[in-house]
């Protein structure tokens, strides 16, 4: 009976040196808490979508408290958020926020081009891209799978007759559909009134024609047609400058593809 004892109290002082040990671990080696980082990351809005360059919310709060990032690198946020770190931080609350919305350079619905075969395996984009490079008939079209619609927590793409469409009230433009799109058909364009070229097409012109009825074709009409040298052809597709773009819309017009849309400006109560 008195070696169980013996064993027991062993044991629990070994239980208890050990416990005493980590607590003492867990002091001296504790990574000091950045208060100030903890106070921002509250203020972003949780959405850990990386748009800001940095590893998710947390990331960029660490960098903000450093002094290493500015305001008004958080999409999601928008300009309230930007305005109330800024202001926290003591930069005054006045931050300029460009406004972006995702796009798909697509417009290959169901009505102007086709599938080159029936697909039967996962309902995902990425996964039928591994399959002779998609199952769409222009190799750079839309799948319609549905993977930049599951990735976006605002509920703003949905899939309409086979082509990911984006609802630019609700998109806060944090690129998780731009990193879902295995084609890399998404990107975020400043939100204005613009030309935009819903086309990734890059074959040449009469290919493109032999499988999507409103293909870029490369004709260079638009690129003819601006005033202000926005638009340009590059292999074999035309591509805008939003920069240099003043949304006037002679492009558009003169298209013969209609591949060039004009991007409705924002209302003032979405700046």
């Amino acid at each position: 009976m008195n070696e169980v004892v013996i064993a027991v109290l062993l044991v629990a002082g070994i239980g208890l040196v050990a416990g005493l040990g980590l607590a003492i671990a867990s002091i001296v080696l504790a990574v000091p808490k950045d208060e100030k980082a903890e106070a921002i990351t509250e203020m972003l809005p949780g959405a850990n979508c990386g748009a800001c360059g940095y590893s998710g919310c947390a990331g960029y709060a660490a960098a903000l408290s450093k002094g290493e990032a500015k305001p008004g690198l958080c999409a999601p946020g928008g300009a309230e958020t930007a305005a109330e770190i800024s202001e926290f931080l003591g930069l005054g609350g006045d931050v300029s926020l460009e406004k972006k919305v995702a796009l798909v350079h697509c417009m290959g619905s169901y009505d102007v081009t086709s599938d080159k075969m029936e697909y039967q395996g996962i309902q995902s984009c990425a996964a039928a891209s591994l399959l002779a490079g998609g199952v769409t008939s222009c190799q750079f079209g839309c799948m319609g799978l549905g993977d930049c619609a599951r990735a976006c927590p605002y509920g703003a793409i949905e899939v309409c007759n086979g082509v990911a469409r984006v609802e630019p009230t609700r998109c806060k433009a944090c690129s998780m559909c731009v990193a879902a799109c295995p084609k890399g058909l998404i990107s975020l364009v400043p939100y204005k009134k613009q030309a935009v070229v819903r086309c990734s097409n890059c074959d040449k012109g009469a290919d493109t024609m032999k499988v999507c009825k409103i293909g870029c074709i490369g004709c260079k009409k638009c690129e003819r047609t601006c005033t202000k040298d926005a638009i340009h052809v590059v292999d074999f597709h035309a591509v805008v400058d939003p920069a240099k773009c003043i949304g006037c819309g002679d492009c558009a017009e003169a298209c013969p593809r209609h591949c060039i849309t004009m991007l409705a400006a924002p209302a003032p109560s979405d700046s």
